[in-house]
């Protein structure tokens, strides 16, 4: 069964930087587009930011463009999520997932998804 873990969590204060990764069991990454998704206490979990098979295509939730980039490398496994410019809220807790089948947004069907990892951006 496919596992996804997620690291790179953690505490960071207004403006700071953190990456996030996702590893994929197997060796699997190459089969699947995935995304970020994350969950703020209290709201629903929303999509981030998702990358193609192939990586060239992405795309980012409007609150984050500009200051967050996805990467992947299939070599690795891992899929990435570069957080820059870290808000107060962007905290909540962030998952990683591989899509059943990729339609080119993150409202694609969901196979997969990780247990998440805490973000807290704080003063």
């Amino acid at each position: 069964q496919l596992q996804l873990v997620e690291s790179g969590g953690g505490l960071v204060q207004p403006g700071g930087s953190l990456r996030l990764s996702c590893a994929v069991s197997q060796y699997a990454l190459e089969y699947y587009a995935v995304g970020w998704f994350r969950q703020a206490p209290g709201k629903e979990r929303e999509g981030v930011s998702c990358i193609s098979l192939s990586g060239r295509s992405t795309n980012y939730a409007d609150s984050v463009k500009g200051r967050f980039t996805i990467s992947r490398d299939n070599a690795e496994s891992t899929v990435y999520l570069q957080m820059d410019s870290l808000k107060p809220e962007d905290t909540g807790t962030y998952y990683c997932a591989t899509f059943r089948l990729f339609t080119g947004t993150c409202d694609s069907p969901v196979k997969s998804w990780g247990k998440g990892t805490l973000v807290t951006v704080s003063p």
